[in-house]
């Protein structure tokens, strides 16, 4: 049951199926939104679809993730940079990443390009805990 909840997941983000609108939390973003379009609870884990704006010259902020992340460029260009300050990548529409849980680098999502970035983004996260939690600049 828990394959087929998470092929389902996988296949709606990259379908690019979304609607709903809260500020992103990272830390120190700006130009960014989300809006949650469903929330589902199975056994211990909480599995939220969200649709994230960047707006040009936008930025997450420094985050990590508790659990496991699905994303799909619907729209734009992510700026994808880890906190080692080396390990950066660009995901154009179309194309998706994962991270995971427990990943001991934060990261940080850009956008520096003229065009909004949209994301539909799937979040697998254990039951009641935060989406995400703020780190501090690595100095970058």
């Amino acid at each position: 049951m828990r394959g087929l909840i998470r092929t389902f997941l996988a296949s709606l983000v990259v379908s690019g199926a979304v609607m709903t609108a809260s500020p992103a939390h990272a830390t120190p973003g700006h130009g960014v939104t989300a809006r949650v379009v469903w929330q589902w609870t199975v056994d211990d884990t909480d599995y939220v679809l969200r649709e994230i704006t960047i707006v040009p010259g936008g930025s997450t902020g420094w985050h990590r993730h508790p659990g496991l992340v699905f994303a799909n460029v619907r729209e734009g260009t992510l700026v994808h940079r880890m906190a080692d300050c080396t390990t950066t990548r660009r995901y154009g529409e179309g194309e998706s990443l994962m991270e995971h849980p427990g990943e001991p680098l934060a990261h940080l999502g850009e956008n520096r390009g003229s065009r909004t970035v949209i994301l539909d983004v799937v979040y697998a996260t254990p039951k009641g805990v935060p989406l995400s939690t703020d780190a501090p600049d690595p100095g970058c």
